[in-house]
């Protein structure tokens, strides 16, 4: 394939991209007390030789309580700084890959065990739990401890939450942030009508749901470097009736475009137990679509897109002006040079990999 759109440069604000494919935040619950370990440098150090345009490392809480499970990376304080830096340090030595983070508050999803011993809530009281917060007190699902709802005081208190780690950030270097509004945790708990019951101006109406997402962007914009892109994950749907629609983030991301936000990343769910996802490859670009087709600023399809044609074709077609990989870049960390190899693309290769390079392929590898 001549000249494949996938391998060919895009600009997110300040932020050259060489390629289209985005390497996508995937926990890992492998911090110690919200600190990287070996395990980070050895999983971000394999990604950043993948070739890929963008580097996302996973949901990194913003303070303790906002962890998802108590083994989630957090940036909120000097110690969980000092191990983010060091990871970086190791990464930077031997790859110049743009790295963004994730920043993210679960809500009332915190508290949790790891997913691979069951995933469930861990009970404020007892071991690795604590109490979560939410914009009410409804629980993610009926069986688990309530959140508290939080008062005025605790909205404030989250936000500069999320602008003191943007400034930690910046500080140890990181190129871009992505604020996490997906996934059924905290602000999209703000967006969804399922899990914002509040009766004051941060509840009700869709302007109103949109008001802490969007103060929390605000102020995380304006505490990022100008050029540093600043950009929001979302959920285009909840899959439930009643719940989310794309109508919905249609409205929430013009009004993030409005306010400078540089890209908008389409997911979808993780906000109530009771959805239901037609799972299958491509089954959330017809959701970046939508976006896309609402707004002048990149958008960034994910979800099941495991193949290099696939990928070609969503950002050659238009659905979206990047892909992101998760769960195929853990199956194989060499995904984009084998996507390159297929379509006839060029990528970055470590001068200690090039004798590697197939001969049927003499062209593939980029210094």
């Amino acid at each position: 394939m001549p000249n494949p759109v996938l391998f060919t440069p895009h600009r997110v604000a300040g932020l050259e991209l060489a390629n289209r494919i985005v390497i996508a935040p995937m926990c890992q619950y492998s911090a110690q007390n919200g600190c990287m370990t070996d395990w980070h440098l050895i999983h971000l150090g394999q990604l950043a030789l993948s070739g890929a345009g963008l580097l996302t490392i996973e949901a990194t809480a913003v303070s303790p309580e906002g962890r998802i499970t108590y083994a989630d990376v957090g940036l909120y304080d000097d110690a969980t700084e000092a191990a983010m830096a060091r990871t970086l340090e190791g990464i930077r030595r031997y790859s110049d890959i743009p790295i963004a983070i994730q920043l993210a508050h679960a809500g009332r999803k915190a508290s949790t065990e790891k997913p691979w011993l069951g995933g469930k809530q861990i009970a404020p009281g007892q071991e690795n739990g604590w109490q979560t917060e939410a914009p009410s007190a409804v629980p993610f699902v009926a069986e688990y401890v309530p959140p508290s709802a939080l008062d005025p005081e605790g909205l404030i208190r989250i936000r500069d939450d999320f602008v003191a780690s943007a400034k930690r950030a910046a500080n140890i270097g990181i190129d871009a942030v992505q604020l996490h509004a997906a996934h059924g945790y905290l602000l999209h708990q703000f967006l969804s009508p399922l899990s914002n019951q509040r009766k004051d101006e941060y509840g009700g109406s869709l302007e109103n749901r949109m008001r802490f997402p969007l103060e929390v962007f605000d102020a995380v914009r304006s505490a990022f470097p100008a050029g540093g892109p600043v950009s929001m994950r979302v959920s285009a749907t909840d899959w439930v009736e009643g719940g989310l629609a794309v109508s919905d983030v249609v409205a929430f991301a013009k009004e993030l475009e409005a306010r400078g936000c540089d890209a908008i990343h389409v997911s979808s769910g993780g906000l109530d137990a009771k959805q239901s996802i037609p799972v299958g490859p491509n089954y959330q670009v017809p959701l970046a679509r939508a976006i896309k087709n609402a707004v002048n600023i990149p958008v960034v399809a994910v979800g099941l897109i495991t193949e290099p044609a696939q990928a070609e074709a969503i950002v050659a077609t238009g659905d979206a002006d990047l892909v992101a990989i998760a769960r195929a870049a853990l199956y194989d960390p060499r995904w984009p040079w084998h996507a390159a190899a297929a379509l006839g693309g060029q990528v970055w290769a470590p001068s200690q990999y090039l004798r590697s390079q197939p001969s049927q392929y003499k062209n593939l590898f980029r210094t």
